[in-house]
């Protein structure tokens, strides 16, 4: 890892090798061992690896005779190169209009009081600390401080309710929670201290402490088990960094949207370090002094991998953004940032540009920033529909990439590797797989289906490093859950194909394929031809329950901005694209226009709430729903009056 006063040399000027990339897949499924013990070569290790894979099939573990600590590889090192006065993080904050930068000095010295903190109150090697602080800087505080004392931090998405986080409280039993008195989402004050005070109430495990930053937007009465974050930090001294082993855990992240016990994805910190660096090189194309912005939240898997650890890790700058794509003021917030800040790389979800498309879908509000020094764009999180990606790569003129990656991965398994050996890009596909993953495309009875067949997408075992190696406490759960359907492979649960050219086509959920008079459709075939009309912003598409057909599709389509067509033409032309690009089999007639459609705070559309409102069923609203009131206006939409 170049951690020099040096600038690196971005791996876009530097001419890749055609051919490069099969060099690599090809080298990283042939020797993993030889391919991952290289890439490790960029991590400063406590005690460097032997060897980098134990199997014991069906679990797999990565640089087992290693140890490390991750936040000192974060900001330590890079202090110690020289580089203390770089800038580490851009605090942007539009909601509060605020912007501050810590240099990784100033970072460093932060973390290491807050670790002194956390250790005062007894925290120590593997213990777990339960995170739920909104988009502030001092989320990132608390993760790294925790990987700086070993313990295991638990990052909550801010505003979850208290049932969701107690039941997170419950499996993960941490000794101390970190949160704040309030998040701010648009022009909303969410007082967080009542959430997190009922949230204990309901929880079995009853955390011995909670730090709580105080915000001037709430500020909060603190109870006898409270710690005010100020007053600590100012007493605290700083703590060193612990080494532990490459395979202990660093964090626990429950995917979103579980019912019953959440499911803990654990993260092991020796194979997740190497990962993440071996990408930001590679796939993303950022190397030390350049600037990321990650439009994401950290409770997500994109937020702890590419705003708080990757970028840090590689000696760049991270933004951390507190704020939506649109509005606080307008739909250009993203190109104010980049513009500011010198922003080489953005990464953010399709939703969030199909929010600006709808908004402002001539792009007008691009022309008031300079964004030269933006080389790409990185959507992930969602299917990216085609018209979504024509309308940014115009927009923008610059490679827009699709990449496919999950919480489980923690890192991507499909992308055009941009700093590697940029590939040609073809709609509607998140391109190829990258080194260290082997994706089939299994039928239901185990086979490997033809190219261009749809079926159930899987990772031949063992996954790369970085992955996750299990749920916390729950072995059992895991294999269940990931590798029981098809002996030897990871379960992705999503549904596609691969073509003639190994290009991936990820379609959707496999739960998102509807079956109509014994026809299996894929809504994400059926969304993408809706998407081409100029006058939808996004869509979206459900089967319903049809007496006579088994299932038949519904399309919800949102316009664009300043748009008024007649409804009963726009129908018709509708449904003759799906007629025109899918075929008579699918049988869409029925599309409504709505105003907006419901998606959890990451940006998911909640396809499958939608499904049970249809259905008839007393569907509850999803605690991960960013706005209740969208909902709402569906309800009549979706379960018409007599239903």
């Amino acid at each position: 890892m170049d951690v020099s006063g040096e600038e690196a040399v971005p791996m876009s000027e530097q001419a890749p090798q055609k051919g490069e990339y099969e060099t690599q897949w090809r080298a990283s499924l042939d020797d993993p061992e030889a391919f991952w013990l290289h890439a490790a070569e960029a991590v400063d290790w406590d005690r460097p690896p032997d060897r980098a894979l134990e199997s014991h099939p069906p679990f797999h573990r990565w640089y087992p005779d290693a140890e490390l600590n991750v936040c000192r590889n974060a900001l330590d090192r890079h202090v110690d190169a020289g580089l203390g006065d770089r800038a580490a993080l851009i605090y942007d904050s539009p909601v509060t209009g605020t912007t501050r930068t810590y240099t990784y000095t100033q970072l460093r010295d932060e973390v290491a009081r807050f670790a002194g903190v956390l250790a005062g109150l007894g925290v120590g090697r593997g213990d777990r600390v339960v995170i739920y602080l909104p988009m502030v800087p001092e989320a990132a505080v608390a993760m790294l401080a925790c990987a700086r004392l070993g313990a295991v931090h638990s990052v909550v998405f801010g505003g979850f309710a208290p049932r969701e986080l107690a039941a997170r409280i419950d499996d993960a039993t941490p000794s101390v929670v970190v949160s704040a008195s309030c998040g701010i989402e648009g022009k909303r004050v969410i007082e967080y201290k009542p959430l997190l005070d009922r949230a204990i109430e309901l929880a079995a495990h009853k955390p011995a402490k909670r730090v709580i930053l105080q915000r001037p937007e709430a500020t909060v009465e603190l109870g006898s088990d409270d710690v005010d974050w100020a007053e600590a930090m100012a007493a605290a001294q700083p703590a060193d960094c612990v080494p532990v082993r490459a395979t202990d855990p660093l964090y626990i992240l429950y995917t979103s949207g579980t019912t019953g016990k959440p499911k803990g994805v654990v993260r092991d910190g020796g194979g997740y370090a190497v990962a993440l660096a071996w990408t930001m090189r590679n796939v993303y194309d950022v190397g030390p002094g350049e600037t990321m912005f990650t439009a994401s939240d950290v409770g997500w898997v994109v937020g702890h991998s590419y705003i708080v650890y990757a970028p840090l890790l590689v000696g760049a700058t991270t933004v951390l953004y507190e704020g939506k794509p649109v509005g606080t003021p307008d739909a250009g917030q993203f190109w104010r940032v980049c513009a500011e800040h010198g922003v080489s790389t953005l990464f953010t979800a399709p939703t969030a540009f199909r929010a600006i498309k709808k908004e402002d879908p001539d792009g007008a509000l691009l022309s008031g920033y300079d964004l030269s020094g933006l080389r790409y764009l990185f959507l992930a999180g969602e299917r990216l529909d085609p018209e979504t990606y024509r309308w940014a790569s115009d927009l923008l003129g610059i490679p827009v990439v699709d990449h496919w990656w999950q919480t489980e991965t923690g890192w991507p398994i499909c992308a055009d590797p941009m700093g590697l050996e940029p590939l040609p890009i073809k709609p509607g596909s998140p391109t190829k797989p990258l080194p260290g993953w082997d994706v089939r495309i299994l039928a239901p009875d185990g086979n490997q289906v033809a190219p261009g067949v749809d079926g159930a997408i899987v990772v031949k075992l063992p996954m790369p490093p970085g992955s996750l190696p299990t749920l916390w406490n729950d072995d059992e759960r895991f294999v269940r859950s990931y590798l029981s359907a098809f002996d030897g492979y990871y379960l992705t649960g999503d549904g596609g194909r691969i073509d003639d050219d190994g290009y991936v086509f990820v379609m959707g959920r496999t739960d998102d394929v509807i079956n109509v008079a014994g026809h299996r459709l894929s809504t994400g075939g059926l969304e993408e031809a809706l998407a081409t009309h100029p006058a939808v912003a996004e869509c979206a598409v459900i089967g319903v329950a049809d007496p006579m057909k088994g299932q038949v599709p519904r399309g919800f389509v949102v316009l664009k901005a300043g748009l008024q067509p007649d409804e009963d033409e726009l129908r018709a032309e509708l449904v003759a694209l799906v007629r025109e690009q899918v075929g008579a089999v699918a049988s869409l007639k029925d599309v409504a226009v709505v105003p907006a459609l419901p998606k959890t705070r990451s940006g998911k559309i909640l396809r499958r709430t939608m499904r049970g409102i249809a259905d008839g069923a007393d569907e509850p609203v999803p605690s991960t729903i960013d706005d209740p009131a969208v909902l709402d206006t569906l309800r009549p939409v979706l379960r018409p009056t007599g239903q």
